[in-house]
């Protein structure tokens, strides 16, 4: 397979998350962290959604992230024989008085768009990647924190 655009090695936890530690940063640079990304994605909208990560958790003093690539059963693959993911995935949860979270599906791709445009909820996250993200939550908040992805109220 020749990728019709340039890839990058698309870091999972940004090394922007982890200034404050040296060697947090350094792992955040081992290939267990990364996931070919085409550079469109990984310097555009997928930075733009770190950026907001970062600034989330400045204002709720702690956000809980889980993120990753999504394959179809045919996917294409690179090199000695690395899978490209079709998609990347990101849930964010925030806890506090009124607990909230957001789901995200990212197409491998070059489009630029608003993110409202990638928003999804946890709940359709979980149907794509066959994951159960906040299983620990009390069964009540996790049904609410799931089911609603509202930008407006982060």
């Amino acid at each position: 397979y020749n990728p019709p655009y340039p890839i990058d090695h698309g870091h999972m936890c940004p090394a922007g998350d982890n200034k404050w530690s040296k060697k947090a940063m350094e792992q955040t640079f081992l290939l267990t962290n990364m996931s070919p990304q085409y550079s469109a994605l990984n310097k555009g909208d997928w930075e733009e959604l770190e950026r907001r990560c970062r600034g989330w958790a400045r204002h709720y003093g702690e956000i809980w992230i889980v993120c990753g690539p999504i394959f179809n059963p045919n996917y294409r693959t690179i090199g000695n024989e690395v899978g490209v993911p079709d998609a990347f995935f990101k849930v964010i949860l925030r806890m506090g008085k009124r607990p909230k979270a957001l789901g995200f599906i990212y197409p491998n791709n070059q489009g630029r768009h608003d993110m409202s445009f990638y928003l999804r909820s946890v709940d359709e996250v979980e149907i794509m990647t066959g994951i159960d993200f906040f299983y620990n939550l009390p069964e009540d908040i996790e049904t609410i924190v799931e089911s609603d992805s509202n930008l407006k109220e982060w």
